[in-house]
């Protein structure tokens, strides 16, 4: 039996987005998770269980300090939470019953497209930071490496650690931006219609450049939502994940026509 490929979908056109935007897609995001907060909180609640998982086994080790590098590298494994909050909001905006099986199916189906790519796309910058943050704490520290930093935070507060942790965390911005630029639109887009992740890729960078100051203040919300969704023990995660979940398919509409 010959298989029935889809038509390649028109490409967005773009609209002009003010920073004014911003707060009122945060409002809609969160209005989502009400209409549908279980859906957010089990979506949600892998990344809190992974993170609890995280830190039990750096604690364990006596290596607390390593949740340093992963939590500045979660906001480049966020989008994998997306899929799921994105068909919620399609779902709500279109007023389709919220089913579990077929939210769920719909997940599921995202395997024979271009959704995987982009996850392994995902994977492999966030893996590649991981080595980056482990070799800046490498050629920075030097002997210090082998100082069990959980036992002397100290060696944090000298001028080597300082820099270690400045010049780590603006290497861990430049990936979060360049991730960032890929996905804001990228990611919603290759759900929504049928594209390559290349031309999806290259759409989205040219949404960021169209509106680089709304695009760098909502890029900064989300980071800094995230890393305060962290503490504690990465349960605040519950809730701004889903919210900003359901919030980034909102940006994605008004941004796009």
């Amino acid at each position: 039996m010959q298989q029935v490929m889809s038509e390649p979908s028109e490409l967005p056109h773009f609209r002009d987005m003010p920073v004014s935007a911003i707060p009122e897609v945060l409002r809609e995001g969160w209005r989502d998770f009400l209409r549908a907060p279980a859906f957010g909180l089990v979506f949600s609640g892998f990344y809190v269980l992974g993170g609890i998982v995280l830190w039990m086994v750096f604690s364990a080790r006596g290596e607390e300090w390593w949740l340093i590098p992963f939590a500045l590298g979660f906001p480049l494994l966020a989008p994998f939470a997306a899929i799921g909050l994105y068909e919620i909001s399609r779902r709500i905006e279109g007023g389709e019953p919220l089913v579990w099986g077929e939210v769920m199916a719909c997940c599921i189906s995202q395997k024979d497209r271009q959704i995987p790519s982009m996850a392994m796309l995902i994977l492999m910058m966030f893996m590649f930071w991981v080595f980056v943050a482990h070799t800046t704490f490498a050629l920075f520290m030097g002997l210090s490496a082998f100082t069990n930093v959980s036992s002397s935070p100290e060696i944090l507060f000298t001028g080597n650690g300082l820099a270690m942790l400045a010049i780590g965390s603006l290497i861990g911005a430049v990936f979060a931006l360049t991730l960032f630029s890929f996905t804001v639109v990228g990611l919603p887009l290759l759900m929504e219609r049928e594209i390559d992740i290349i031309t999806a890729i290259l759409t989205s960078m040219r949404a960021v450049i169209a509106n680089p100051v709304s695009m760098g203040v909502w890029g900064l919300t989300i980071a800094a939502s995230l890393f305060i969704g962290m503490i504690p023990m990465f349960l605040g995660l519950l809730v701004v994940l889903p919210v900003l979940g359901h919030a980034s398919w909102h940006m994605y509409r008004r941004l796009t026509y």
